[in-house]
């Protein structure tokens, strides 16, 4: 399926506007951008330098224009010049959102935006965030939500046209050991010698739960042999977490980021996802991916997106959290299980080639002409 400008023959022109901030939106934009361009679309994705240098936009064959991620007026101009001769916009998360709808400044170009996740804020900045929020949703054509409950919160905004838009996880292949790591070495290298290894994957933030991680583990030290709990990701809370972790002995490691995500999680026994606000987690999928074992707050996102083939338990309860892990770590069996409805479900999630047709879809019916009736 390929596309037309409605103002003659030549290609449709896109922008993709990138915060830069998200990893999950610019490997999506990287993997849209690929999409649209094989289909004959023209691409360009307005992003920080050093998400080009990171996703390699102008490897797909899409241009890339550099914009950084504030909303001064400067930055703003460069994104307005960008959008200058677009068919359609389309932005990514709510601040890159908002400086479109600044960039576009009333003009009649269609916006889609795509909300891949809630934004998090808490006291005055919560505030600003809903107004945020409330703009966006205003101006766009189309707001995009990865789960039903992000489509819910754009309608609730005030979005004149919300639609159910789950999105690809790039570059997922099938869970393979590689011969020259294989997973006994890479759980010597995490210092899971003879003991169960659970991995928890996330930016260190307050609704990633990681508070309720740590009550948990306080009972685990009592299983023989002690679990392993490896944190992988980064944020503000680091300092707080590792002095907890130091003050009660804690069976908990945190590595910081890291390239191997994929490859540490296929050395796990099991994955944990204690967040109780998590949209359409890259953890979970990348866990089922993997063929690991993930146990999760019940939130609707997870719920929607790993339906029974996850442990599922009531967000901020540490004590359901702590039981669970034990009951399956000492129940092979339901552990084969979940592994097996793993990865049946992450066979009905959207391909990249899926999710691509869907958007260009929407482009479709947003820049084309009208029937007279």
């Amino acid at each position: 399926m390929s596309i037309h400008s409605p103002h003659g023959q030549s290609p449709l022109r896109t922008v993709q506007v990138l915060g830069g901030g998200n990893a999950t939106s610019s490997a999506h934009v990287r993997s849209l951008a690929a999409g649209l361009v094989a289909r004959g679309v023209r691409v360009t994705v307005c992003a920080p330098t050093e998400a080009d240098h990171t996703y390699d936009f102008t490897g797909t064959g899409a241009e890339h224009m550099p914009v950084p991620r504030s909303s001064d007026p400067a930055s703003v101009k460069a994104l307005r010049a960008a959008c200058t001769d677009a068919d359609l916009i389309h932005a990514h998360g709510l601040h890159a959102s908002f400086r479109a709808v600044l960039a576009l400044g009333g003009r009649r170009t269609p916006l889609v935006v795509t909300w891949h996740d809630r934004a998090y804020a808490e006291g005055a900045r919560a505030h600003l965030l809903r107004l945020l929020e409330r703009r966006v949703a205003k101006a766009a054509a189309v707001v995009l939500g990865t789960t039903s409950g992000l489509v819910d919160r754009a309608r609730r905004t005030g979005a004149r046209d919300a639609r159910l838009a789950p999105v690809a996880l790039p570059g997922v292949r099938p869970a393979e050991e590689d011969p020259e790591r294989p997973r006994s070495k890479v759980r010597a290298e995490l210092g899971a010698i003879g003991r169960p290894l659970l991995m928890a994957v996330g930016s260190l933030e307050r609704h990633r739960g990681y508070d309720v991680l740590l009550d948990a583990s306080r009972a685990w030290r009592l299983l023989d042999p002690v679990p392993l709990v490896v944190v992988v990701g980064e944020g503000p809370l680091r300092a707080d977490l590792q002095r907890r972790i130091e003050d009660e002995e804690l069976p908990v490691r945190l590595i910081g980021l890291r390239d191997d995500v994929g490859e540490l999680l296929a050395a796990a026994d099991l994955a944990v996802l204690a967040g109780d606000e998590e949209a359409r987690s890259v953890a979970a999928q990348e866990a089922l991916h993997a063929r690991v074992p993930l146990v999760a707050a019940r939130t609707g996102g997870v719920r929607e997106l790993v339906g029974d083939a996850a442990e599922l338990v009531p967000p901020g309860d540490a004590d359901a959290l702590g039981d669970a892990v034990a009951r399956l770590l000492d129940d092979p069996g339901r552990c084969e299980r979940l592994r097996d409805l793993g990865t049946r479900q992450a066979a009905t999630w959207p391909t990249e080639d899926e999710t691509v047709a869907q958007i260009l879809s929407v482009y479709d019916e947003l820049t084309q002409p009208q029937p007279l009736i």
